[in-house]
């Protein structure tokens, strides 16, 4: 009489749920270590910042810049395929990362995509010393440093919209340099990580309104303004709920996000300044002069323009916020993990 292969079945099932339970907790287990290598690559950025040669997004920036030569047109079908041959070869190495099985490696790569795309320390450090060199009454210095933050021509400002310009400038790239990087990073691990610094990147090499880039250049700014959509929001709000650091008010820094943050001509720059306006109690926006072309800024918050005292404030804001952006997504990381 044959046997029936029945007999085995609760055994193999038993094997299968074996193996299965350890593919799971092995899959868990690179999970958490992904989730303490984005906490040691914040810690890395703290200690290191970014080195002035050979840094993963200047290298990146170089390559982009290459490409650019071939495919560039006028036209904005030429900008989606140059914006795709750059973000998808970037998201497809994150991706790489997370076949690696070992989680020690794993933990490692997770660790040093943290620290390239993260720029908290280093903008930390361009804040203090524009406010070193407006102290000193260096103005040609300062002048000269601003285009280390942003793209602004700086050489007829004086010392109040040196100041102005430092301040918006730290509250948006809190957002963009530190805030966004560690949401993608908790939503989608290492690949979030390079995709989002990969776009961020593009819309600040081709993202601008001008002769050149009004159309080749729209792909990357408005996929910028897509994957800065939720970040800037959640920065705006860490905002608020730090400005006793810098001895400002969490109601009044969150009245400024609600009433004035829409008011910029960016969907998100200005829920980043609105809230620092009011977390410093200063008013921000007016004319910003870029090469041959003005763009007029309306006015957020309520208290007198920024000084070059409220540099340094702002320095130490935009800090306290990327320590909670930091920690919420690590722990948000390790909750991902768990499910």
């Amino acid at each position: 009489m044959p046997i029936s292969s029945d007999r085995s079945s609760p055994r193999r099932a038993k094997a299968d749920r074996s193996f299965s339970g350890r593919v799971k907790a092995d899959r868990v287990s690179s999970r958490r270590a992904e989730a303490l290598g984005m906490l040691a690559g914040v810690a890395l950025d703290a200690v290191l910042a970014d080195p002035q040669r050979g840094h993963p997004v200047a290298l990146f920036g170089r390559a982009a810049a290459a490409l650019e030569k071939r495919v560039y047109g006028d036209a904005r079908p030429n900008g989606v395929l140059y914006v795709g041959l750059c973000v998808a070869p970037a998201a497809l190495l994150g991706f790489v990362t997370t076949r690696v099985g070992n989680p020690v490696m794993r933990g490692a790569l997770s660790a040093v995509a943290t620290w390239s795309v993260l720029g908290g320390t280093t903008l930390g450090r361009e804040g203090v010393a524009m406010a070193e060199l407006l102290e000193a009454g260096d103005l040609a210095s300062a002048r000269a440093r601003l285009s280390h933050l942003c793209g602004r021509d700086p050489s007829l400002l004086e010392e109040p919209e040196l100041a102005r310009a430092t301040v918006e400038s730290i509250a948006e790239n809190t957002s963009d340099a530190v805030v966004a990087p560690l949401f993608w990073g908790a939503v989608a691990g290492v690949p979030g990580l390079l995709a989002y610094r990969a776009i961020n990147t593009l819309d600040a090499m081709v993202g601008h309104r001008n002769a050149r880039y009004e159309r080749f250049g729209w792909a990357a700014a408005r996929l910028d303004d897509v994957a800065n959509f939720v970040p800037a929001r959640i920065t705006g709000l860490l905002t608020a709920l730090n400005a006793p650091v810098v001895g400002g008010s969490v109601r009044r820094s969150a009245a400024m996000l609600g009433r004035d943050g829409h008011r910029h001509p960016s969907p998100n720059a200005g829920r980043c300044e609105a809230a620092f306006a009011g977390a410093l109690d200063v008013t921000l926006g007016g004319a910003n002069v870029y090469g041959d072309r003005v763009e007029h800024r309306p006015e957020m918050g309520d208290g007198p323009k920024p000084s070059v005292k409220d540099i340094r404030r702002s320095v130490r804001l935009a800090r306290a916020v990327g320590l909670t952006a930091a920690g919420l997504a690590v722990l948000a990381a390790f909750r991902g993990s768990r499910r």
